[in-house]
């Protein structure tokens, strides 16, 4: 089974990173997911380490460089690692840029670096998905796409979400847990959608399915169950 850590911008100068890099190149583990990560709680807005990266794109470059044998302060060296890079995309386009065109154009930039998939943000309406990848086939990202999911798991999940990730709920989705009366109910709710989902990616050949866990690990046990 493949690990693939998630690599951020965010709270890490770039020889944290790099160290980093060093020990999971060590450790023999070789995908890796750059993003440049969210604002802490205590920050309206990303800010980037004093030494850091204020970018996804230049945290690319960096595990590029490395795979290079290219190092931030010696000169090139015969070790390269041989990273395989994931970069993040967003069908809803990400809530910082002015246009999913925008979006798309900085999307193709980290493709054309030399990212070899993306992950999506998650979503709750395949649609969304799909024409996602049409648009991003359309401007020459003929990369794997990756679709992530999150099942909902709470009732607070229905505001929660939209709010913090900057996605749409699909009305089918929302009534059906407006007639919830508890956590319990939206989670069998959230566990049939997300099975749904899965189902008509599969179909359409996805290259394989991403589900956020945020820690709740049986929910997405379940899915798998129905699945596989």
């Amino acid at each position: 089974m493949d690990a693939v850590p998630h690599i951020i911008c965010g709270g890490f100068s770039k020889e944290e990173t790099e160290n980093a890099l060093i020990d999971l190149d060590f450790l023999g583990i070789d995908n890796v997911l750059v993003l440049r990560g969210d604002a802490i709680k205590s920050e309206s807005r990303f800010l980037s380490h004093p030494n850091g990266h204020n970018y996804a794109s230049d945290l690319l470059q960096q595990v590029i460089n490395l795979n290079n044998g290219e190092y931030l302060h010696d000169e090139v060296s015969q070790s390269k690692s041989d990273f395989c890079i994931g970069v993040a995309g967003y069908p809803e386009k990400h809530f910082e840029a002015p246009s999913l065109k925008s979006d798309l154009k900085y999307l193709k930039q980290k493709v054309d670096m030399g990212a070899e998939y993306i992950v999506t943000q998650m979503f709750f309406d395949n649609k969304k998905y799909f024409e996602f990848v049409d648009k991003c086939r359309a401007n020459d990202i003929n990369v794997p796409i990756i679709p992530g999911l999150k099942p909902i798991t709470t009732l607070g999940q229905m505001n929660v979400l939209p709010s913090i990730f900057h996605v749409d709920l699909p009305d089918d989705l929302v009534d059906a847990l407006d007639k919830c009366k508890d956590n319990k109910g939206a989670r069998e709710v959230g566990v049939e959608w997300a099975i749904q989902q899965s189902k008509e990616l599969k179909e359409a050949g996805v290259p394989c399915l991403h589900y956020y866990t945020m820690s709740k690990s049986q929910v997405t046990k379940k899915i798998a169950e129905a699945l596989f």
